[in-house]
């Protein structure tokens, strides 16, 4: 159990990944993390910027359920290349497939993000949109960065908090943190609102 902020209420993460809890650290908050358990199947005709928006209020509120007096902090991300989603590979052949397909082209990143009081039920949703474009890839280049990072549970086949980020031209974006999965600029606004003043 994670010690209470100042004002007694809990700071929840609805999520295991270890690199939006990472990125969370950074704040200097005390927190805990739990896993919202919810299914994450897109909705017929349901676009990135809505799917992702959903989702974080999702996670956020399925966590509600268990902590009556928390901020809640739900997330999720998705990658869109030439109008397509694409996910997390799984597999390095799906990895090649999509680091082939973004070779040259620049993709968005969609990062959701919720804040959520359950006790009062004061809820914030945002959309961060960041866009990455790509180098000229070649297939010897992809295998020695698959080989080396395996980032088959990463959307978009790579880790650009890694090495990653030798796979990309250029970056394009307010917040960096939100290609990582957790947009921090954003989420200090949030808190803000919610009476938790970083600084």
């Amino acid at each position: 159990m994670s010690e209470a902020l100042f004002d007694g209420r809990r700071l929840i993460l609805a999520s295991t990944s270890p690199f939006r809890r990472e990125l969370l650290m950074r704040l200097g908050l005390p927190f805990a993390t739990r896993s919202p358990d919810i299914d994450e199947t897109r909705l017929p005709g349901e676009d990135a910027l809505r799917l992702v928006a959903r989702l974080a209020e999702w996670k956020a509120r399925r966590v509600a359920t268990w902590e009556p007096n928390a901020l809640i902090i739900g997330s999720d991300q998705a990658a869109v290349l030439e109008g397509e989603i694409i996910g997390k590979p799984g597999n390095h052949q799906r990895a090649v497939e999509q680091l082939q397909q973004a070779s040259g082209r620049v993709a968005t990143f969609y990062t959701g993000l919720c804040l959520l009081d359950s006790a009062s039920g004061f809820c914030q949703v945002a959309v961060e949109p960041f866009h990455v474009a790509f180098r000229a890839l070649t297939g010897e280049m992809i295998e020695h960065y698959l080989q080396r990072e395996q980032p088959y549970h990463c959307a978009g086949s790579f880790k650009s908090e890694g090495l990653g980020i030798a796979l990309f031209e250029r970056l394009a974006g307010d917040d960096p943190t939100g290609l990582i999965g957790l947009p921090l600029i954003r989420l200090t606004r949030m808190l803000e609102a919610a009476g938790i003043v970083i600084l």
